[in-house]
């Protein structure tokens, strides 16, 4: 069969359609060219005969009486019957029937046929036209190619606030706003010129009628074509997506928020975070309030009781700062506020409509007339709580966005409110546990550091940063018999509480050696064995303390002798000092390494220098010089610059090398001690040694009496007398040796007497019947101290007086 209809143009036309006139007996009496050449029949075969006998099966006959009837009943008809080609094949038919009346009381019928299939394809064609402009949820809006509107649907006219015939040729400028419009345009002028379609594009959609509501639309469009090609427009699907995209920019703030709210454990960072996420895409301006206790990291009421304070501010808008208590300020919110409310029953509070002026009291209080002023309209607080305990609320205003909050805004601050509060209730207990270890460790190191007659001391401490925590790093300026003075360095492994403990019992050790008056190698080897025995205690109690870690830590011991000007040196895995000469060179002395302390069992050796006055000893810790940011070479080449400045004290050279080294938070604690080395000019120091004879005391008396003389101290003869007398006659009764005798002048009278035993003297109380043994004990009360140290070939008792 030839198909009749090729095109998607209506098949009931009359270029393309079968035509016939009946009757009212339902006889032939017209018959079209198209006819004959779609079904064979010829007029003249056709005409003057019955329908049903001409072009009607038999076998089809009842179907076709019953539509007949029905057309008659209706007066027009429309439907599908079979017809018989001329050859015997049925060919399906669509028939519109319509009655057509001559002025006679018998009336004729006109019909028109296509082929079925063409037919029912037009209706559906039809039917899916007449669906998008009466029935689509999606918009539809065609647009001529001066873009002026030919025709919407009902959904756009829904959108637009009008009917679909108050759309006709307008603009799209007549419903949206400009800057809208323009996007709107520019992506159809698009499609005009090149023909490329636009596919599910995201714009935003402000109606004139209600610019303060944002809308976001998805469009598509595509270009209109004749069938000789020509440009007839475009046509513009819209769907309104305002409900997805609210949605899509809620999850993106989500994923905001959790990526940007509890960066650091510190409570007014993460505060000032959340804030930050919330303003500007949420509010015009948010507050965090924390309850007073959290803000210093310490534990809130369990009632969620009491003051707050400001701990974060974020506006954009000017002058919210009249309407606002000022950061860090503490603020008590009445029972029967919002806040109040808020912080006692742990729930959100929203306020969508500010109005009246007790509105503005009840959210404002006293500042009520500022937050009028700056047109503050809708309010939300939200409670910080997690673990059971409230920590404070977030409250967020609208004052230039008109919209006011909804429901889902306040679903989606409560989010960022319940994140916020588990951080910053993390950061609070972090930061109260820093706290107690900084302040334990604090406790441990020395305070002020005394004058001394050996060096002209300056250090600089500097914890690690929050992250990292406390370690375990320490310094220790100790006075020493003999005008000496010991410089300590030493760095425990690890952080955190554990660290610093150990660290108190490594400088409480320190200190009881030191007045032993050990070599430094001596010194080292007995805190080897004591931080070998706490690795061992710590393992043992491992069970109870699973966090405990096996303690290993490093150690520079430094003896300097202002007298001599020597100074002892040894080191247990700890990085070399730097000496500055006067002359400005600098160098790191190649000391034996030592091991770490706590392997045992391994040597120490010990170095002496001879430093000239002036000089600069400087001892560090390896924080000092381990920086991400430089290589251990160039920090040390940092540090010399920075040491050899000339012409600087010796605490403003420490905080130079400080400054000049470290960043603001370092990865690890740093313990920096310089020490400019003085020298005691002879003048005031006074040494003889004395024949292991009856006569030395005697000798021994006129001698010092001579030196204080010289000295200008007389003042101090007749104790010191005494004080020498007794040393000098011990040596000379229990040493058997010659005595050395020396005397020296600083901020206190020193007196030494050596001999060469090793015997060491010892204080104890003289019954009544005893002759003698109360010489030490005279010599205590004399002295403001008095010891003994050793030797290598012998002793050495000093004592120390105060100068008048």
């Amino acid at each position: 069969m030839t198909r009749f209809h090729e095109s998607p143009e209506d098949p009931f036309s009359v270029g393309n359609s079968v035509s016939a006139v009946l009757d009212h007996r339902g006889t032939v009496v017209g018959w079209g060219d198209r006819a004959e050449a779609f079904l064979g029949h010829r007029g003249a075969d056709v005409i003057g005969r019955p329908a049903l006998d001409a072009l009607v099966d038999p076998a089809d006959r009842e179907q076709v009486v019953a539509a007949a009837a029905a057309c008659l009943r209706a007066s027009g008809w429309f439907g599908i019957v079979p017809v018989r080609h001329r050859d015997g094949r049925r060919v399906p038919m669509g028939v519109r029937a319509r009655r057509v009346t001559r002025g006679s009381p018998d009336c004729e019928w006109f019909l028109v046929g296509a082929p079925a299939q063409d037919v029912i394809q037009w209706e559906t064609d039809r039917s899916v036209l007449d669906g998008l402009f009466r029935r689509a949820p999606i918009g539809l809006a065609v647009h001529a190619p001066d873009l002026s509107i030919l025709r919407v649907n009902r959904a756009v006219a829904r959108i637009g606030g009008i009917t679909p015939e108050q759309a006709r040729g307008r603009r799209t400028g007549d419903f949206v706003v400009a800057a809208d419009t323009e996007t709107v345009e520019r992506g159809l002028r698009h499609v005009l010129d090149t023909g490329d379609p636009m596919i599910f594009t995201d714009q935003p959609c402000r109606l004139r009628s209600d610019p303060s509501r944002i809308r976001y639309v998805s469009v598509s469009a595509f270009r209109m074509e004749d069938s000789a090609g020509e440009i007839l427009g475009v046509t513009q699907l819209v769907e309104d997506v305002t409900e997805r995209e609210r949605a899509r920019l809620r999850l993106d703030l989500l994923n905001d928020a959790g990526a940007r709210i509890g960066t650091t454990l510190d409570v007014t960072t993460t505060a000032r975070e959340l804030a930050d996420v919330l303003v500007p895409e949420l509010a015009d301006c948010a507050t965090v309030d924390l309850l007073d206790p959290v803000s210093r990291g310490e534990e809130p009421s369990q009632d969620g009781f009491g003051p707050v304070r400001r701990t974060a501010v974020r506006t954009d808008t000017p002058g919210a700062e009249e309407a606002l208590n000022p950061l860090g300020s503490l603020i008590r919110f009445a029972p029967e506020t919002p806040q109040g409310r808020c912080l006692a029953e742990q729930t959100p509070v929203l306020v969508p409509e500010v109005r009246t002026i007790e509105d503005y009291a009840a959210v404002a209080q006293e500042r009520a007339d500022a937050a009028r002023a700056l047109g503050t309209h809708s309010v939300m607080m939200l409670p910080l709580a997690a673990r059971g305990l409230v920590l404070g609320l977030v409250s967020l205003w609208r004052s230039r966005t008109p919209e006011p909050f909804e429901e889902d805004d306040l679903t989606l601050a409560g989010e960022f409110a319940a994140r916020a509060a588990v951080c910053i209730d993390n950061a609070r207990r972090y930061t109260r546990q820093h706290q107690a270890a900084l302040t334990l460790q604090v406790r441990l190191l020395p305070g002020e550091l005394p004058e001394l007659p050996a060096a002209e001391i300056a250090h600089q401490y500097i914890p690690a940063g929050a992250v990292e925590g406390v370690g375990g790093d320490w310094f220790d300026v100790i006075p020493l018999s003999g005008a000496r003075v010991a410089l300590v360095v030493g760095d425990v492994i690890g952080h955190g509480i554990d660290a610093a403990a150990t660290m108190g019992r490594l400088r409480t050790a320190v200190h009881t050696l030191a007045e032993l008056d050990l070599d430094p190698d001596e010194v080292l080897s007995h805190l080897d064995d004591l931080v070998h025995g706490l690795a061992a205690e710590q393992e043992h109690n491992s069970r109870d303390f699973p966090l405990d870690q096996v303690t290993g830590a490093s150690c520079l011991y430094a003896v300097y002798d202002p007298v001599s000007r020597c100074c002892s040196l040894a080191r247990a895995g700890h990085p070399p000092p730097a000496v500055v000469t006067p002359d400005g060179k600098v160098s790191f002395p190649e000391l034996p390494a030592g091991p770490p302390l706590g392997l045992g069992g391994l040597p120490f050796e010990a170095t002496e220098l001879e430093l000239p006055e002036g000089s600069l000893l400087a001892l560090f810790t390896n924080g000092l010089i381990q920086i991400p940011a430089l290589d251990v070479d160039e920090a040390l080449d940092r540090l010399s610059q920075e040491l050899a400045r000339p012409g600087c004290r010796v605490d403003e050279t420490a905080k130079a090398v400080v400054d000049a080294l470290l960043p603001a938070e370092p990865g690890d604690d740093v313990a920096l001690l310089l020490a400019r080395t003085r020298v005691l000019p002879d003048h005031c120091v006074a040494t003889w040694t004395l024949p292991a004879d009856p006569r030395a005391a005697g000798q021994a008396r006129t001698l010092m009496a001579e030196q204080l003389g010289a000295w200008g101290l007389g003042e101090l003869a007749f104790t010191t007398e005494l004080i020498v007398s007794e040393l000098v006659t011990n040596a000379y009764r229990y040493a058997g040796g010659p005595v050395t005798l020396r005397l020296i002048r600083g901020p206190r009278l020193i007196c030494e007497v050596s001999d060469t035993s090793s015997t060491a003297p010892h204080l104890r109380r003289a019954r009544t019947t005893d002759e003698g043994g109360r010489g030490l004990f005279l010599v205590a009360q004399l002295t403001e101290r008095w010891g003994t140290r050793y030797g290598r070939e012998g002793k050495t008792v000093w004592t120390e007086q105060l100068l008048p």
